[in-house]
């Protein structure tokens, strides 16, 4: 387990990164939670008192990692950018389990599994926290209706996202 307080950063220009708050886990303490690595891997932990799980590491190219810390984390600590956190981390070997009313639904519906089932694991993880992430049963029933249909579509993930942005207009 790695234990230290660092400070919240936040991208400027930065590609697809550009406006990002994240948490830099130096190549020495990445070394610590998984020696030898410098592909990206999940962790487990806490960011001060605000727990987390499944939480990936994205590898900067010289031995350093980032943790893009997203909206639940910057409301569970109650931190933006330029605030200090204590970051309290191990590697999650448990893996992310999809949602299961996805999958179930997604079951039901040949085209949108056989298109799911081409997705890297990432991408479908997306669709799954998406729907883990709603607030309400009503929202994540939409969300999932949604989903199967971006699927049947052949649509991924952000396609999906902006094809209904676009219908909101």
């Amino acid at each position: 387990m790695i234990d230290f307080t660092t400070t919240l950063l936040q991208f400027a220009k930065q590609g697809e990164k550009t406006g990002w708050t994240y948490i830099q886990i130096p190549a020495d303490l990445a070394d610590e939670l998984k020696p030898g690595t410098r592909a990206g891997f999940r962790v487990k932990g806490k960011f001060d008192e605000f727990k987390v799980s499944g939480v990936a590491l994205i590898p900067m190219g010289d031995g350093s990692f980032i943790i893009p810390f997203n909206a639940d984390m910057r409301k569970g600590t109650g931190k933006k950018k330029g605030a200090m956190v204590r970051v309290r981390l191990t590697e999650d070997k448990t893996g992310y389990v999809l949602n299961k009313e996805l999958m179930e639904c997604i079951a039901d519906e040949p085209a949108a599994q056989a298109y799911f089932n081409t997705l890297t694991q990432g991408h479908r993880n997306y669709f799954s926290k998406w729907i883990d992430s709603a607030k309400t049963v009503e929202t994540r029933a939409k969300r999932i209706a949604m989903a199967v249909t971006g699927l049947q579509k052949k649509m991924g993930y952000p396609e999906m996202i902006r094809s209904n942005q676009k219908k909101n207009q």
